[in-house]
């Protein structure tokens, strides 16, 4: 198994409606999330995000469009202790950098690495997110709606 480089993209998906797409993990039933991945030697953040969005959700967004948006938010977490070992030794933090797209709801989501989805109100989404950097973006970069 090759390790991991400890930087990744978080890309907060929503509706026209403020309403998140979330993500049931397959390792850990009782972790939602938005849709993340590694970035790969030789890919730049933006094009992580298609490629993880695609991969996760089976949504082929468009790149010529920019339908995904740079935030231009990075965050820094301290790597939970069970995955430490897919990263290479010494490594302890992650910088995460944040992406946002308005998709529809009703376009088909296939899911290749969750267990399950749910497209939840922004309030209960931020209740549900595992992780306090998915929730620091849910409220940051998703728009109120009334």
């Amino acid at each position: 198994m090759a390790l991991k480089r400890p930087e990744s993209v978080l890309v907060v998906l929503f509706s026209p409606a403020s309403n998140v797409l979330l993500l049931q993990r397959d390792d850990d039933a009782d972790f939602w999330q938005s849709v993340t991945g590694t970035i790969e030697l030789g890919e730049s953040p933006i094009q992580t995000a298609y490629r993880e969005v695609a991969e996760e959700t089976g949504m082929q967004l468009n790149f010529a469009l920019h339908e995904i948006g740079d935030c231009r938010h990075i965050n820094q977490y301290k790597i939970r202790q069970q995955w430490l070992y897919r990263y290479p030794e010494g490594t302890q933090y992650n910088n995460e950098h944040v992406f946002c797209a308005q998709v529809s709801e009703a376009a088909s989501i296939s899911l290749t690495e969750h267990l399950s989805y749910q497209w939840l109100k922004k309030s209960d989404a931020l209740k549900k997110v595992w992780s306090a950097t998915n929730r620091l973006a849910i409220d940051k970069f998703v728009p109120e709606r009334t």
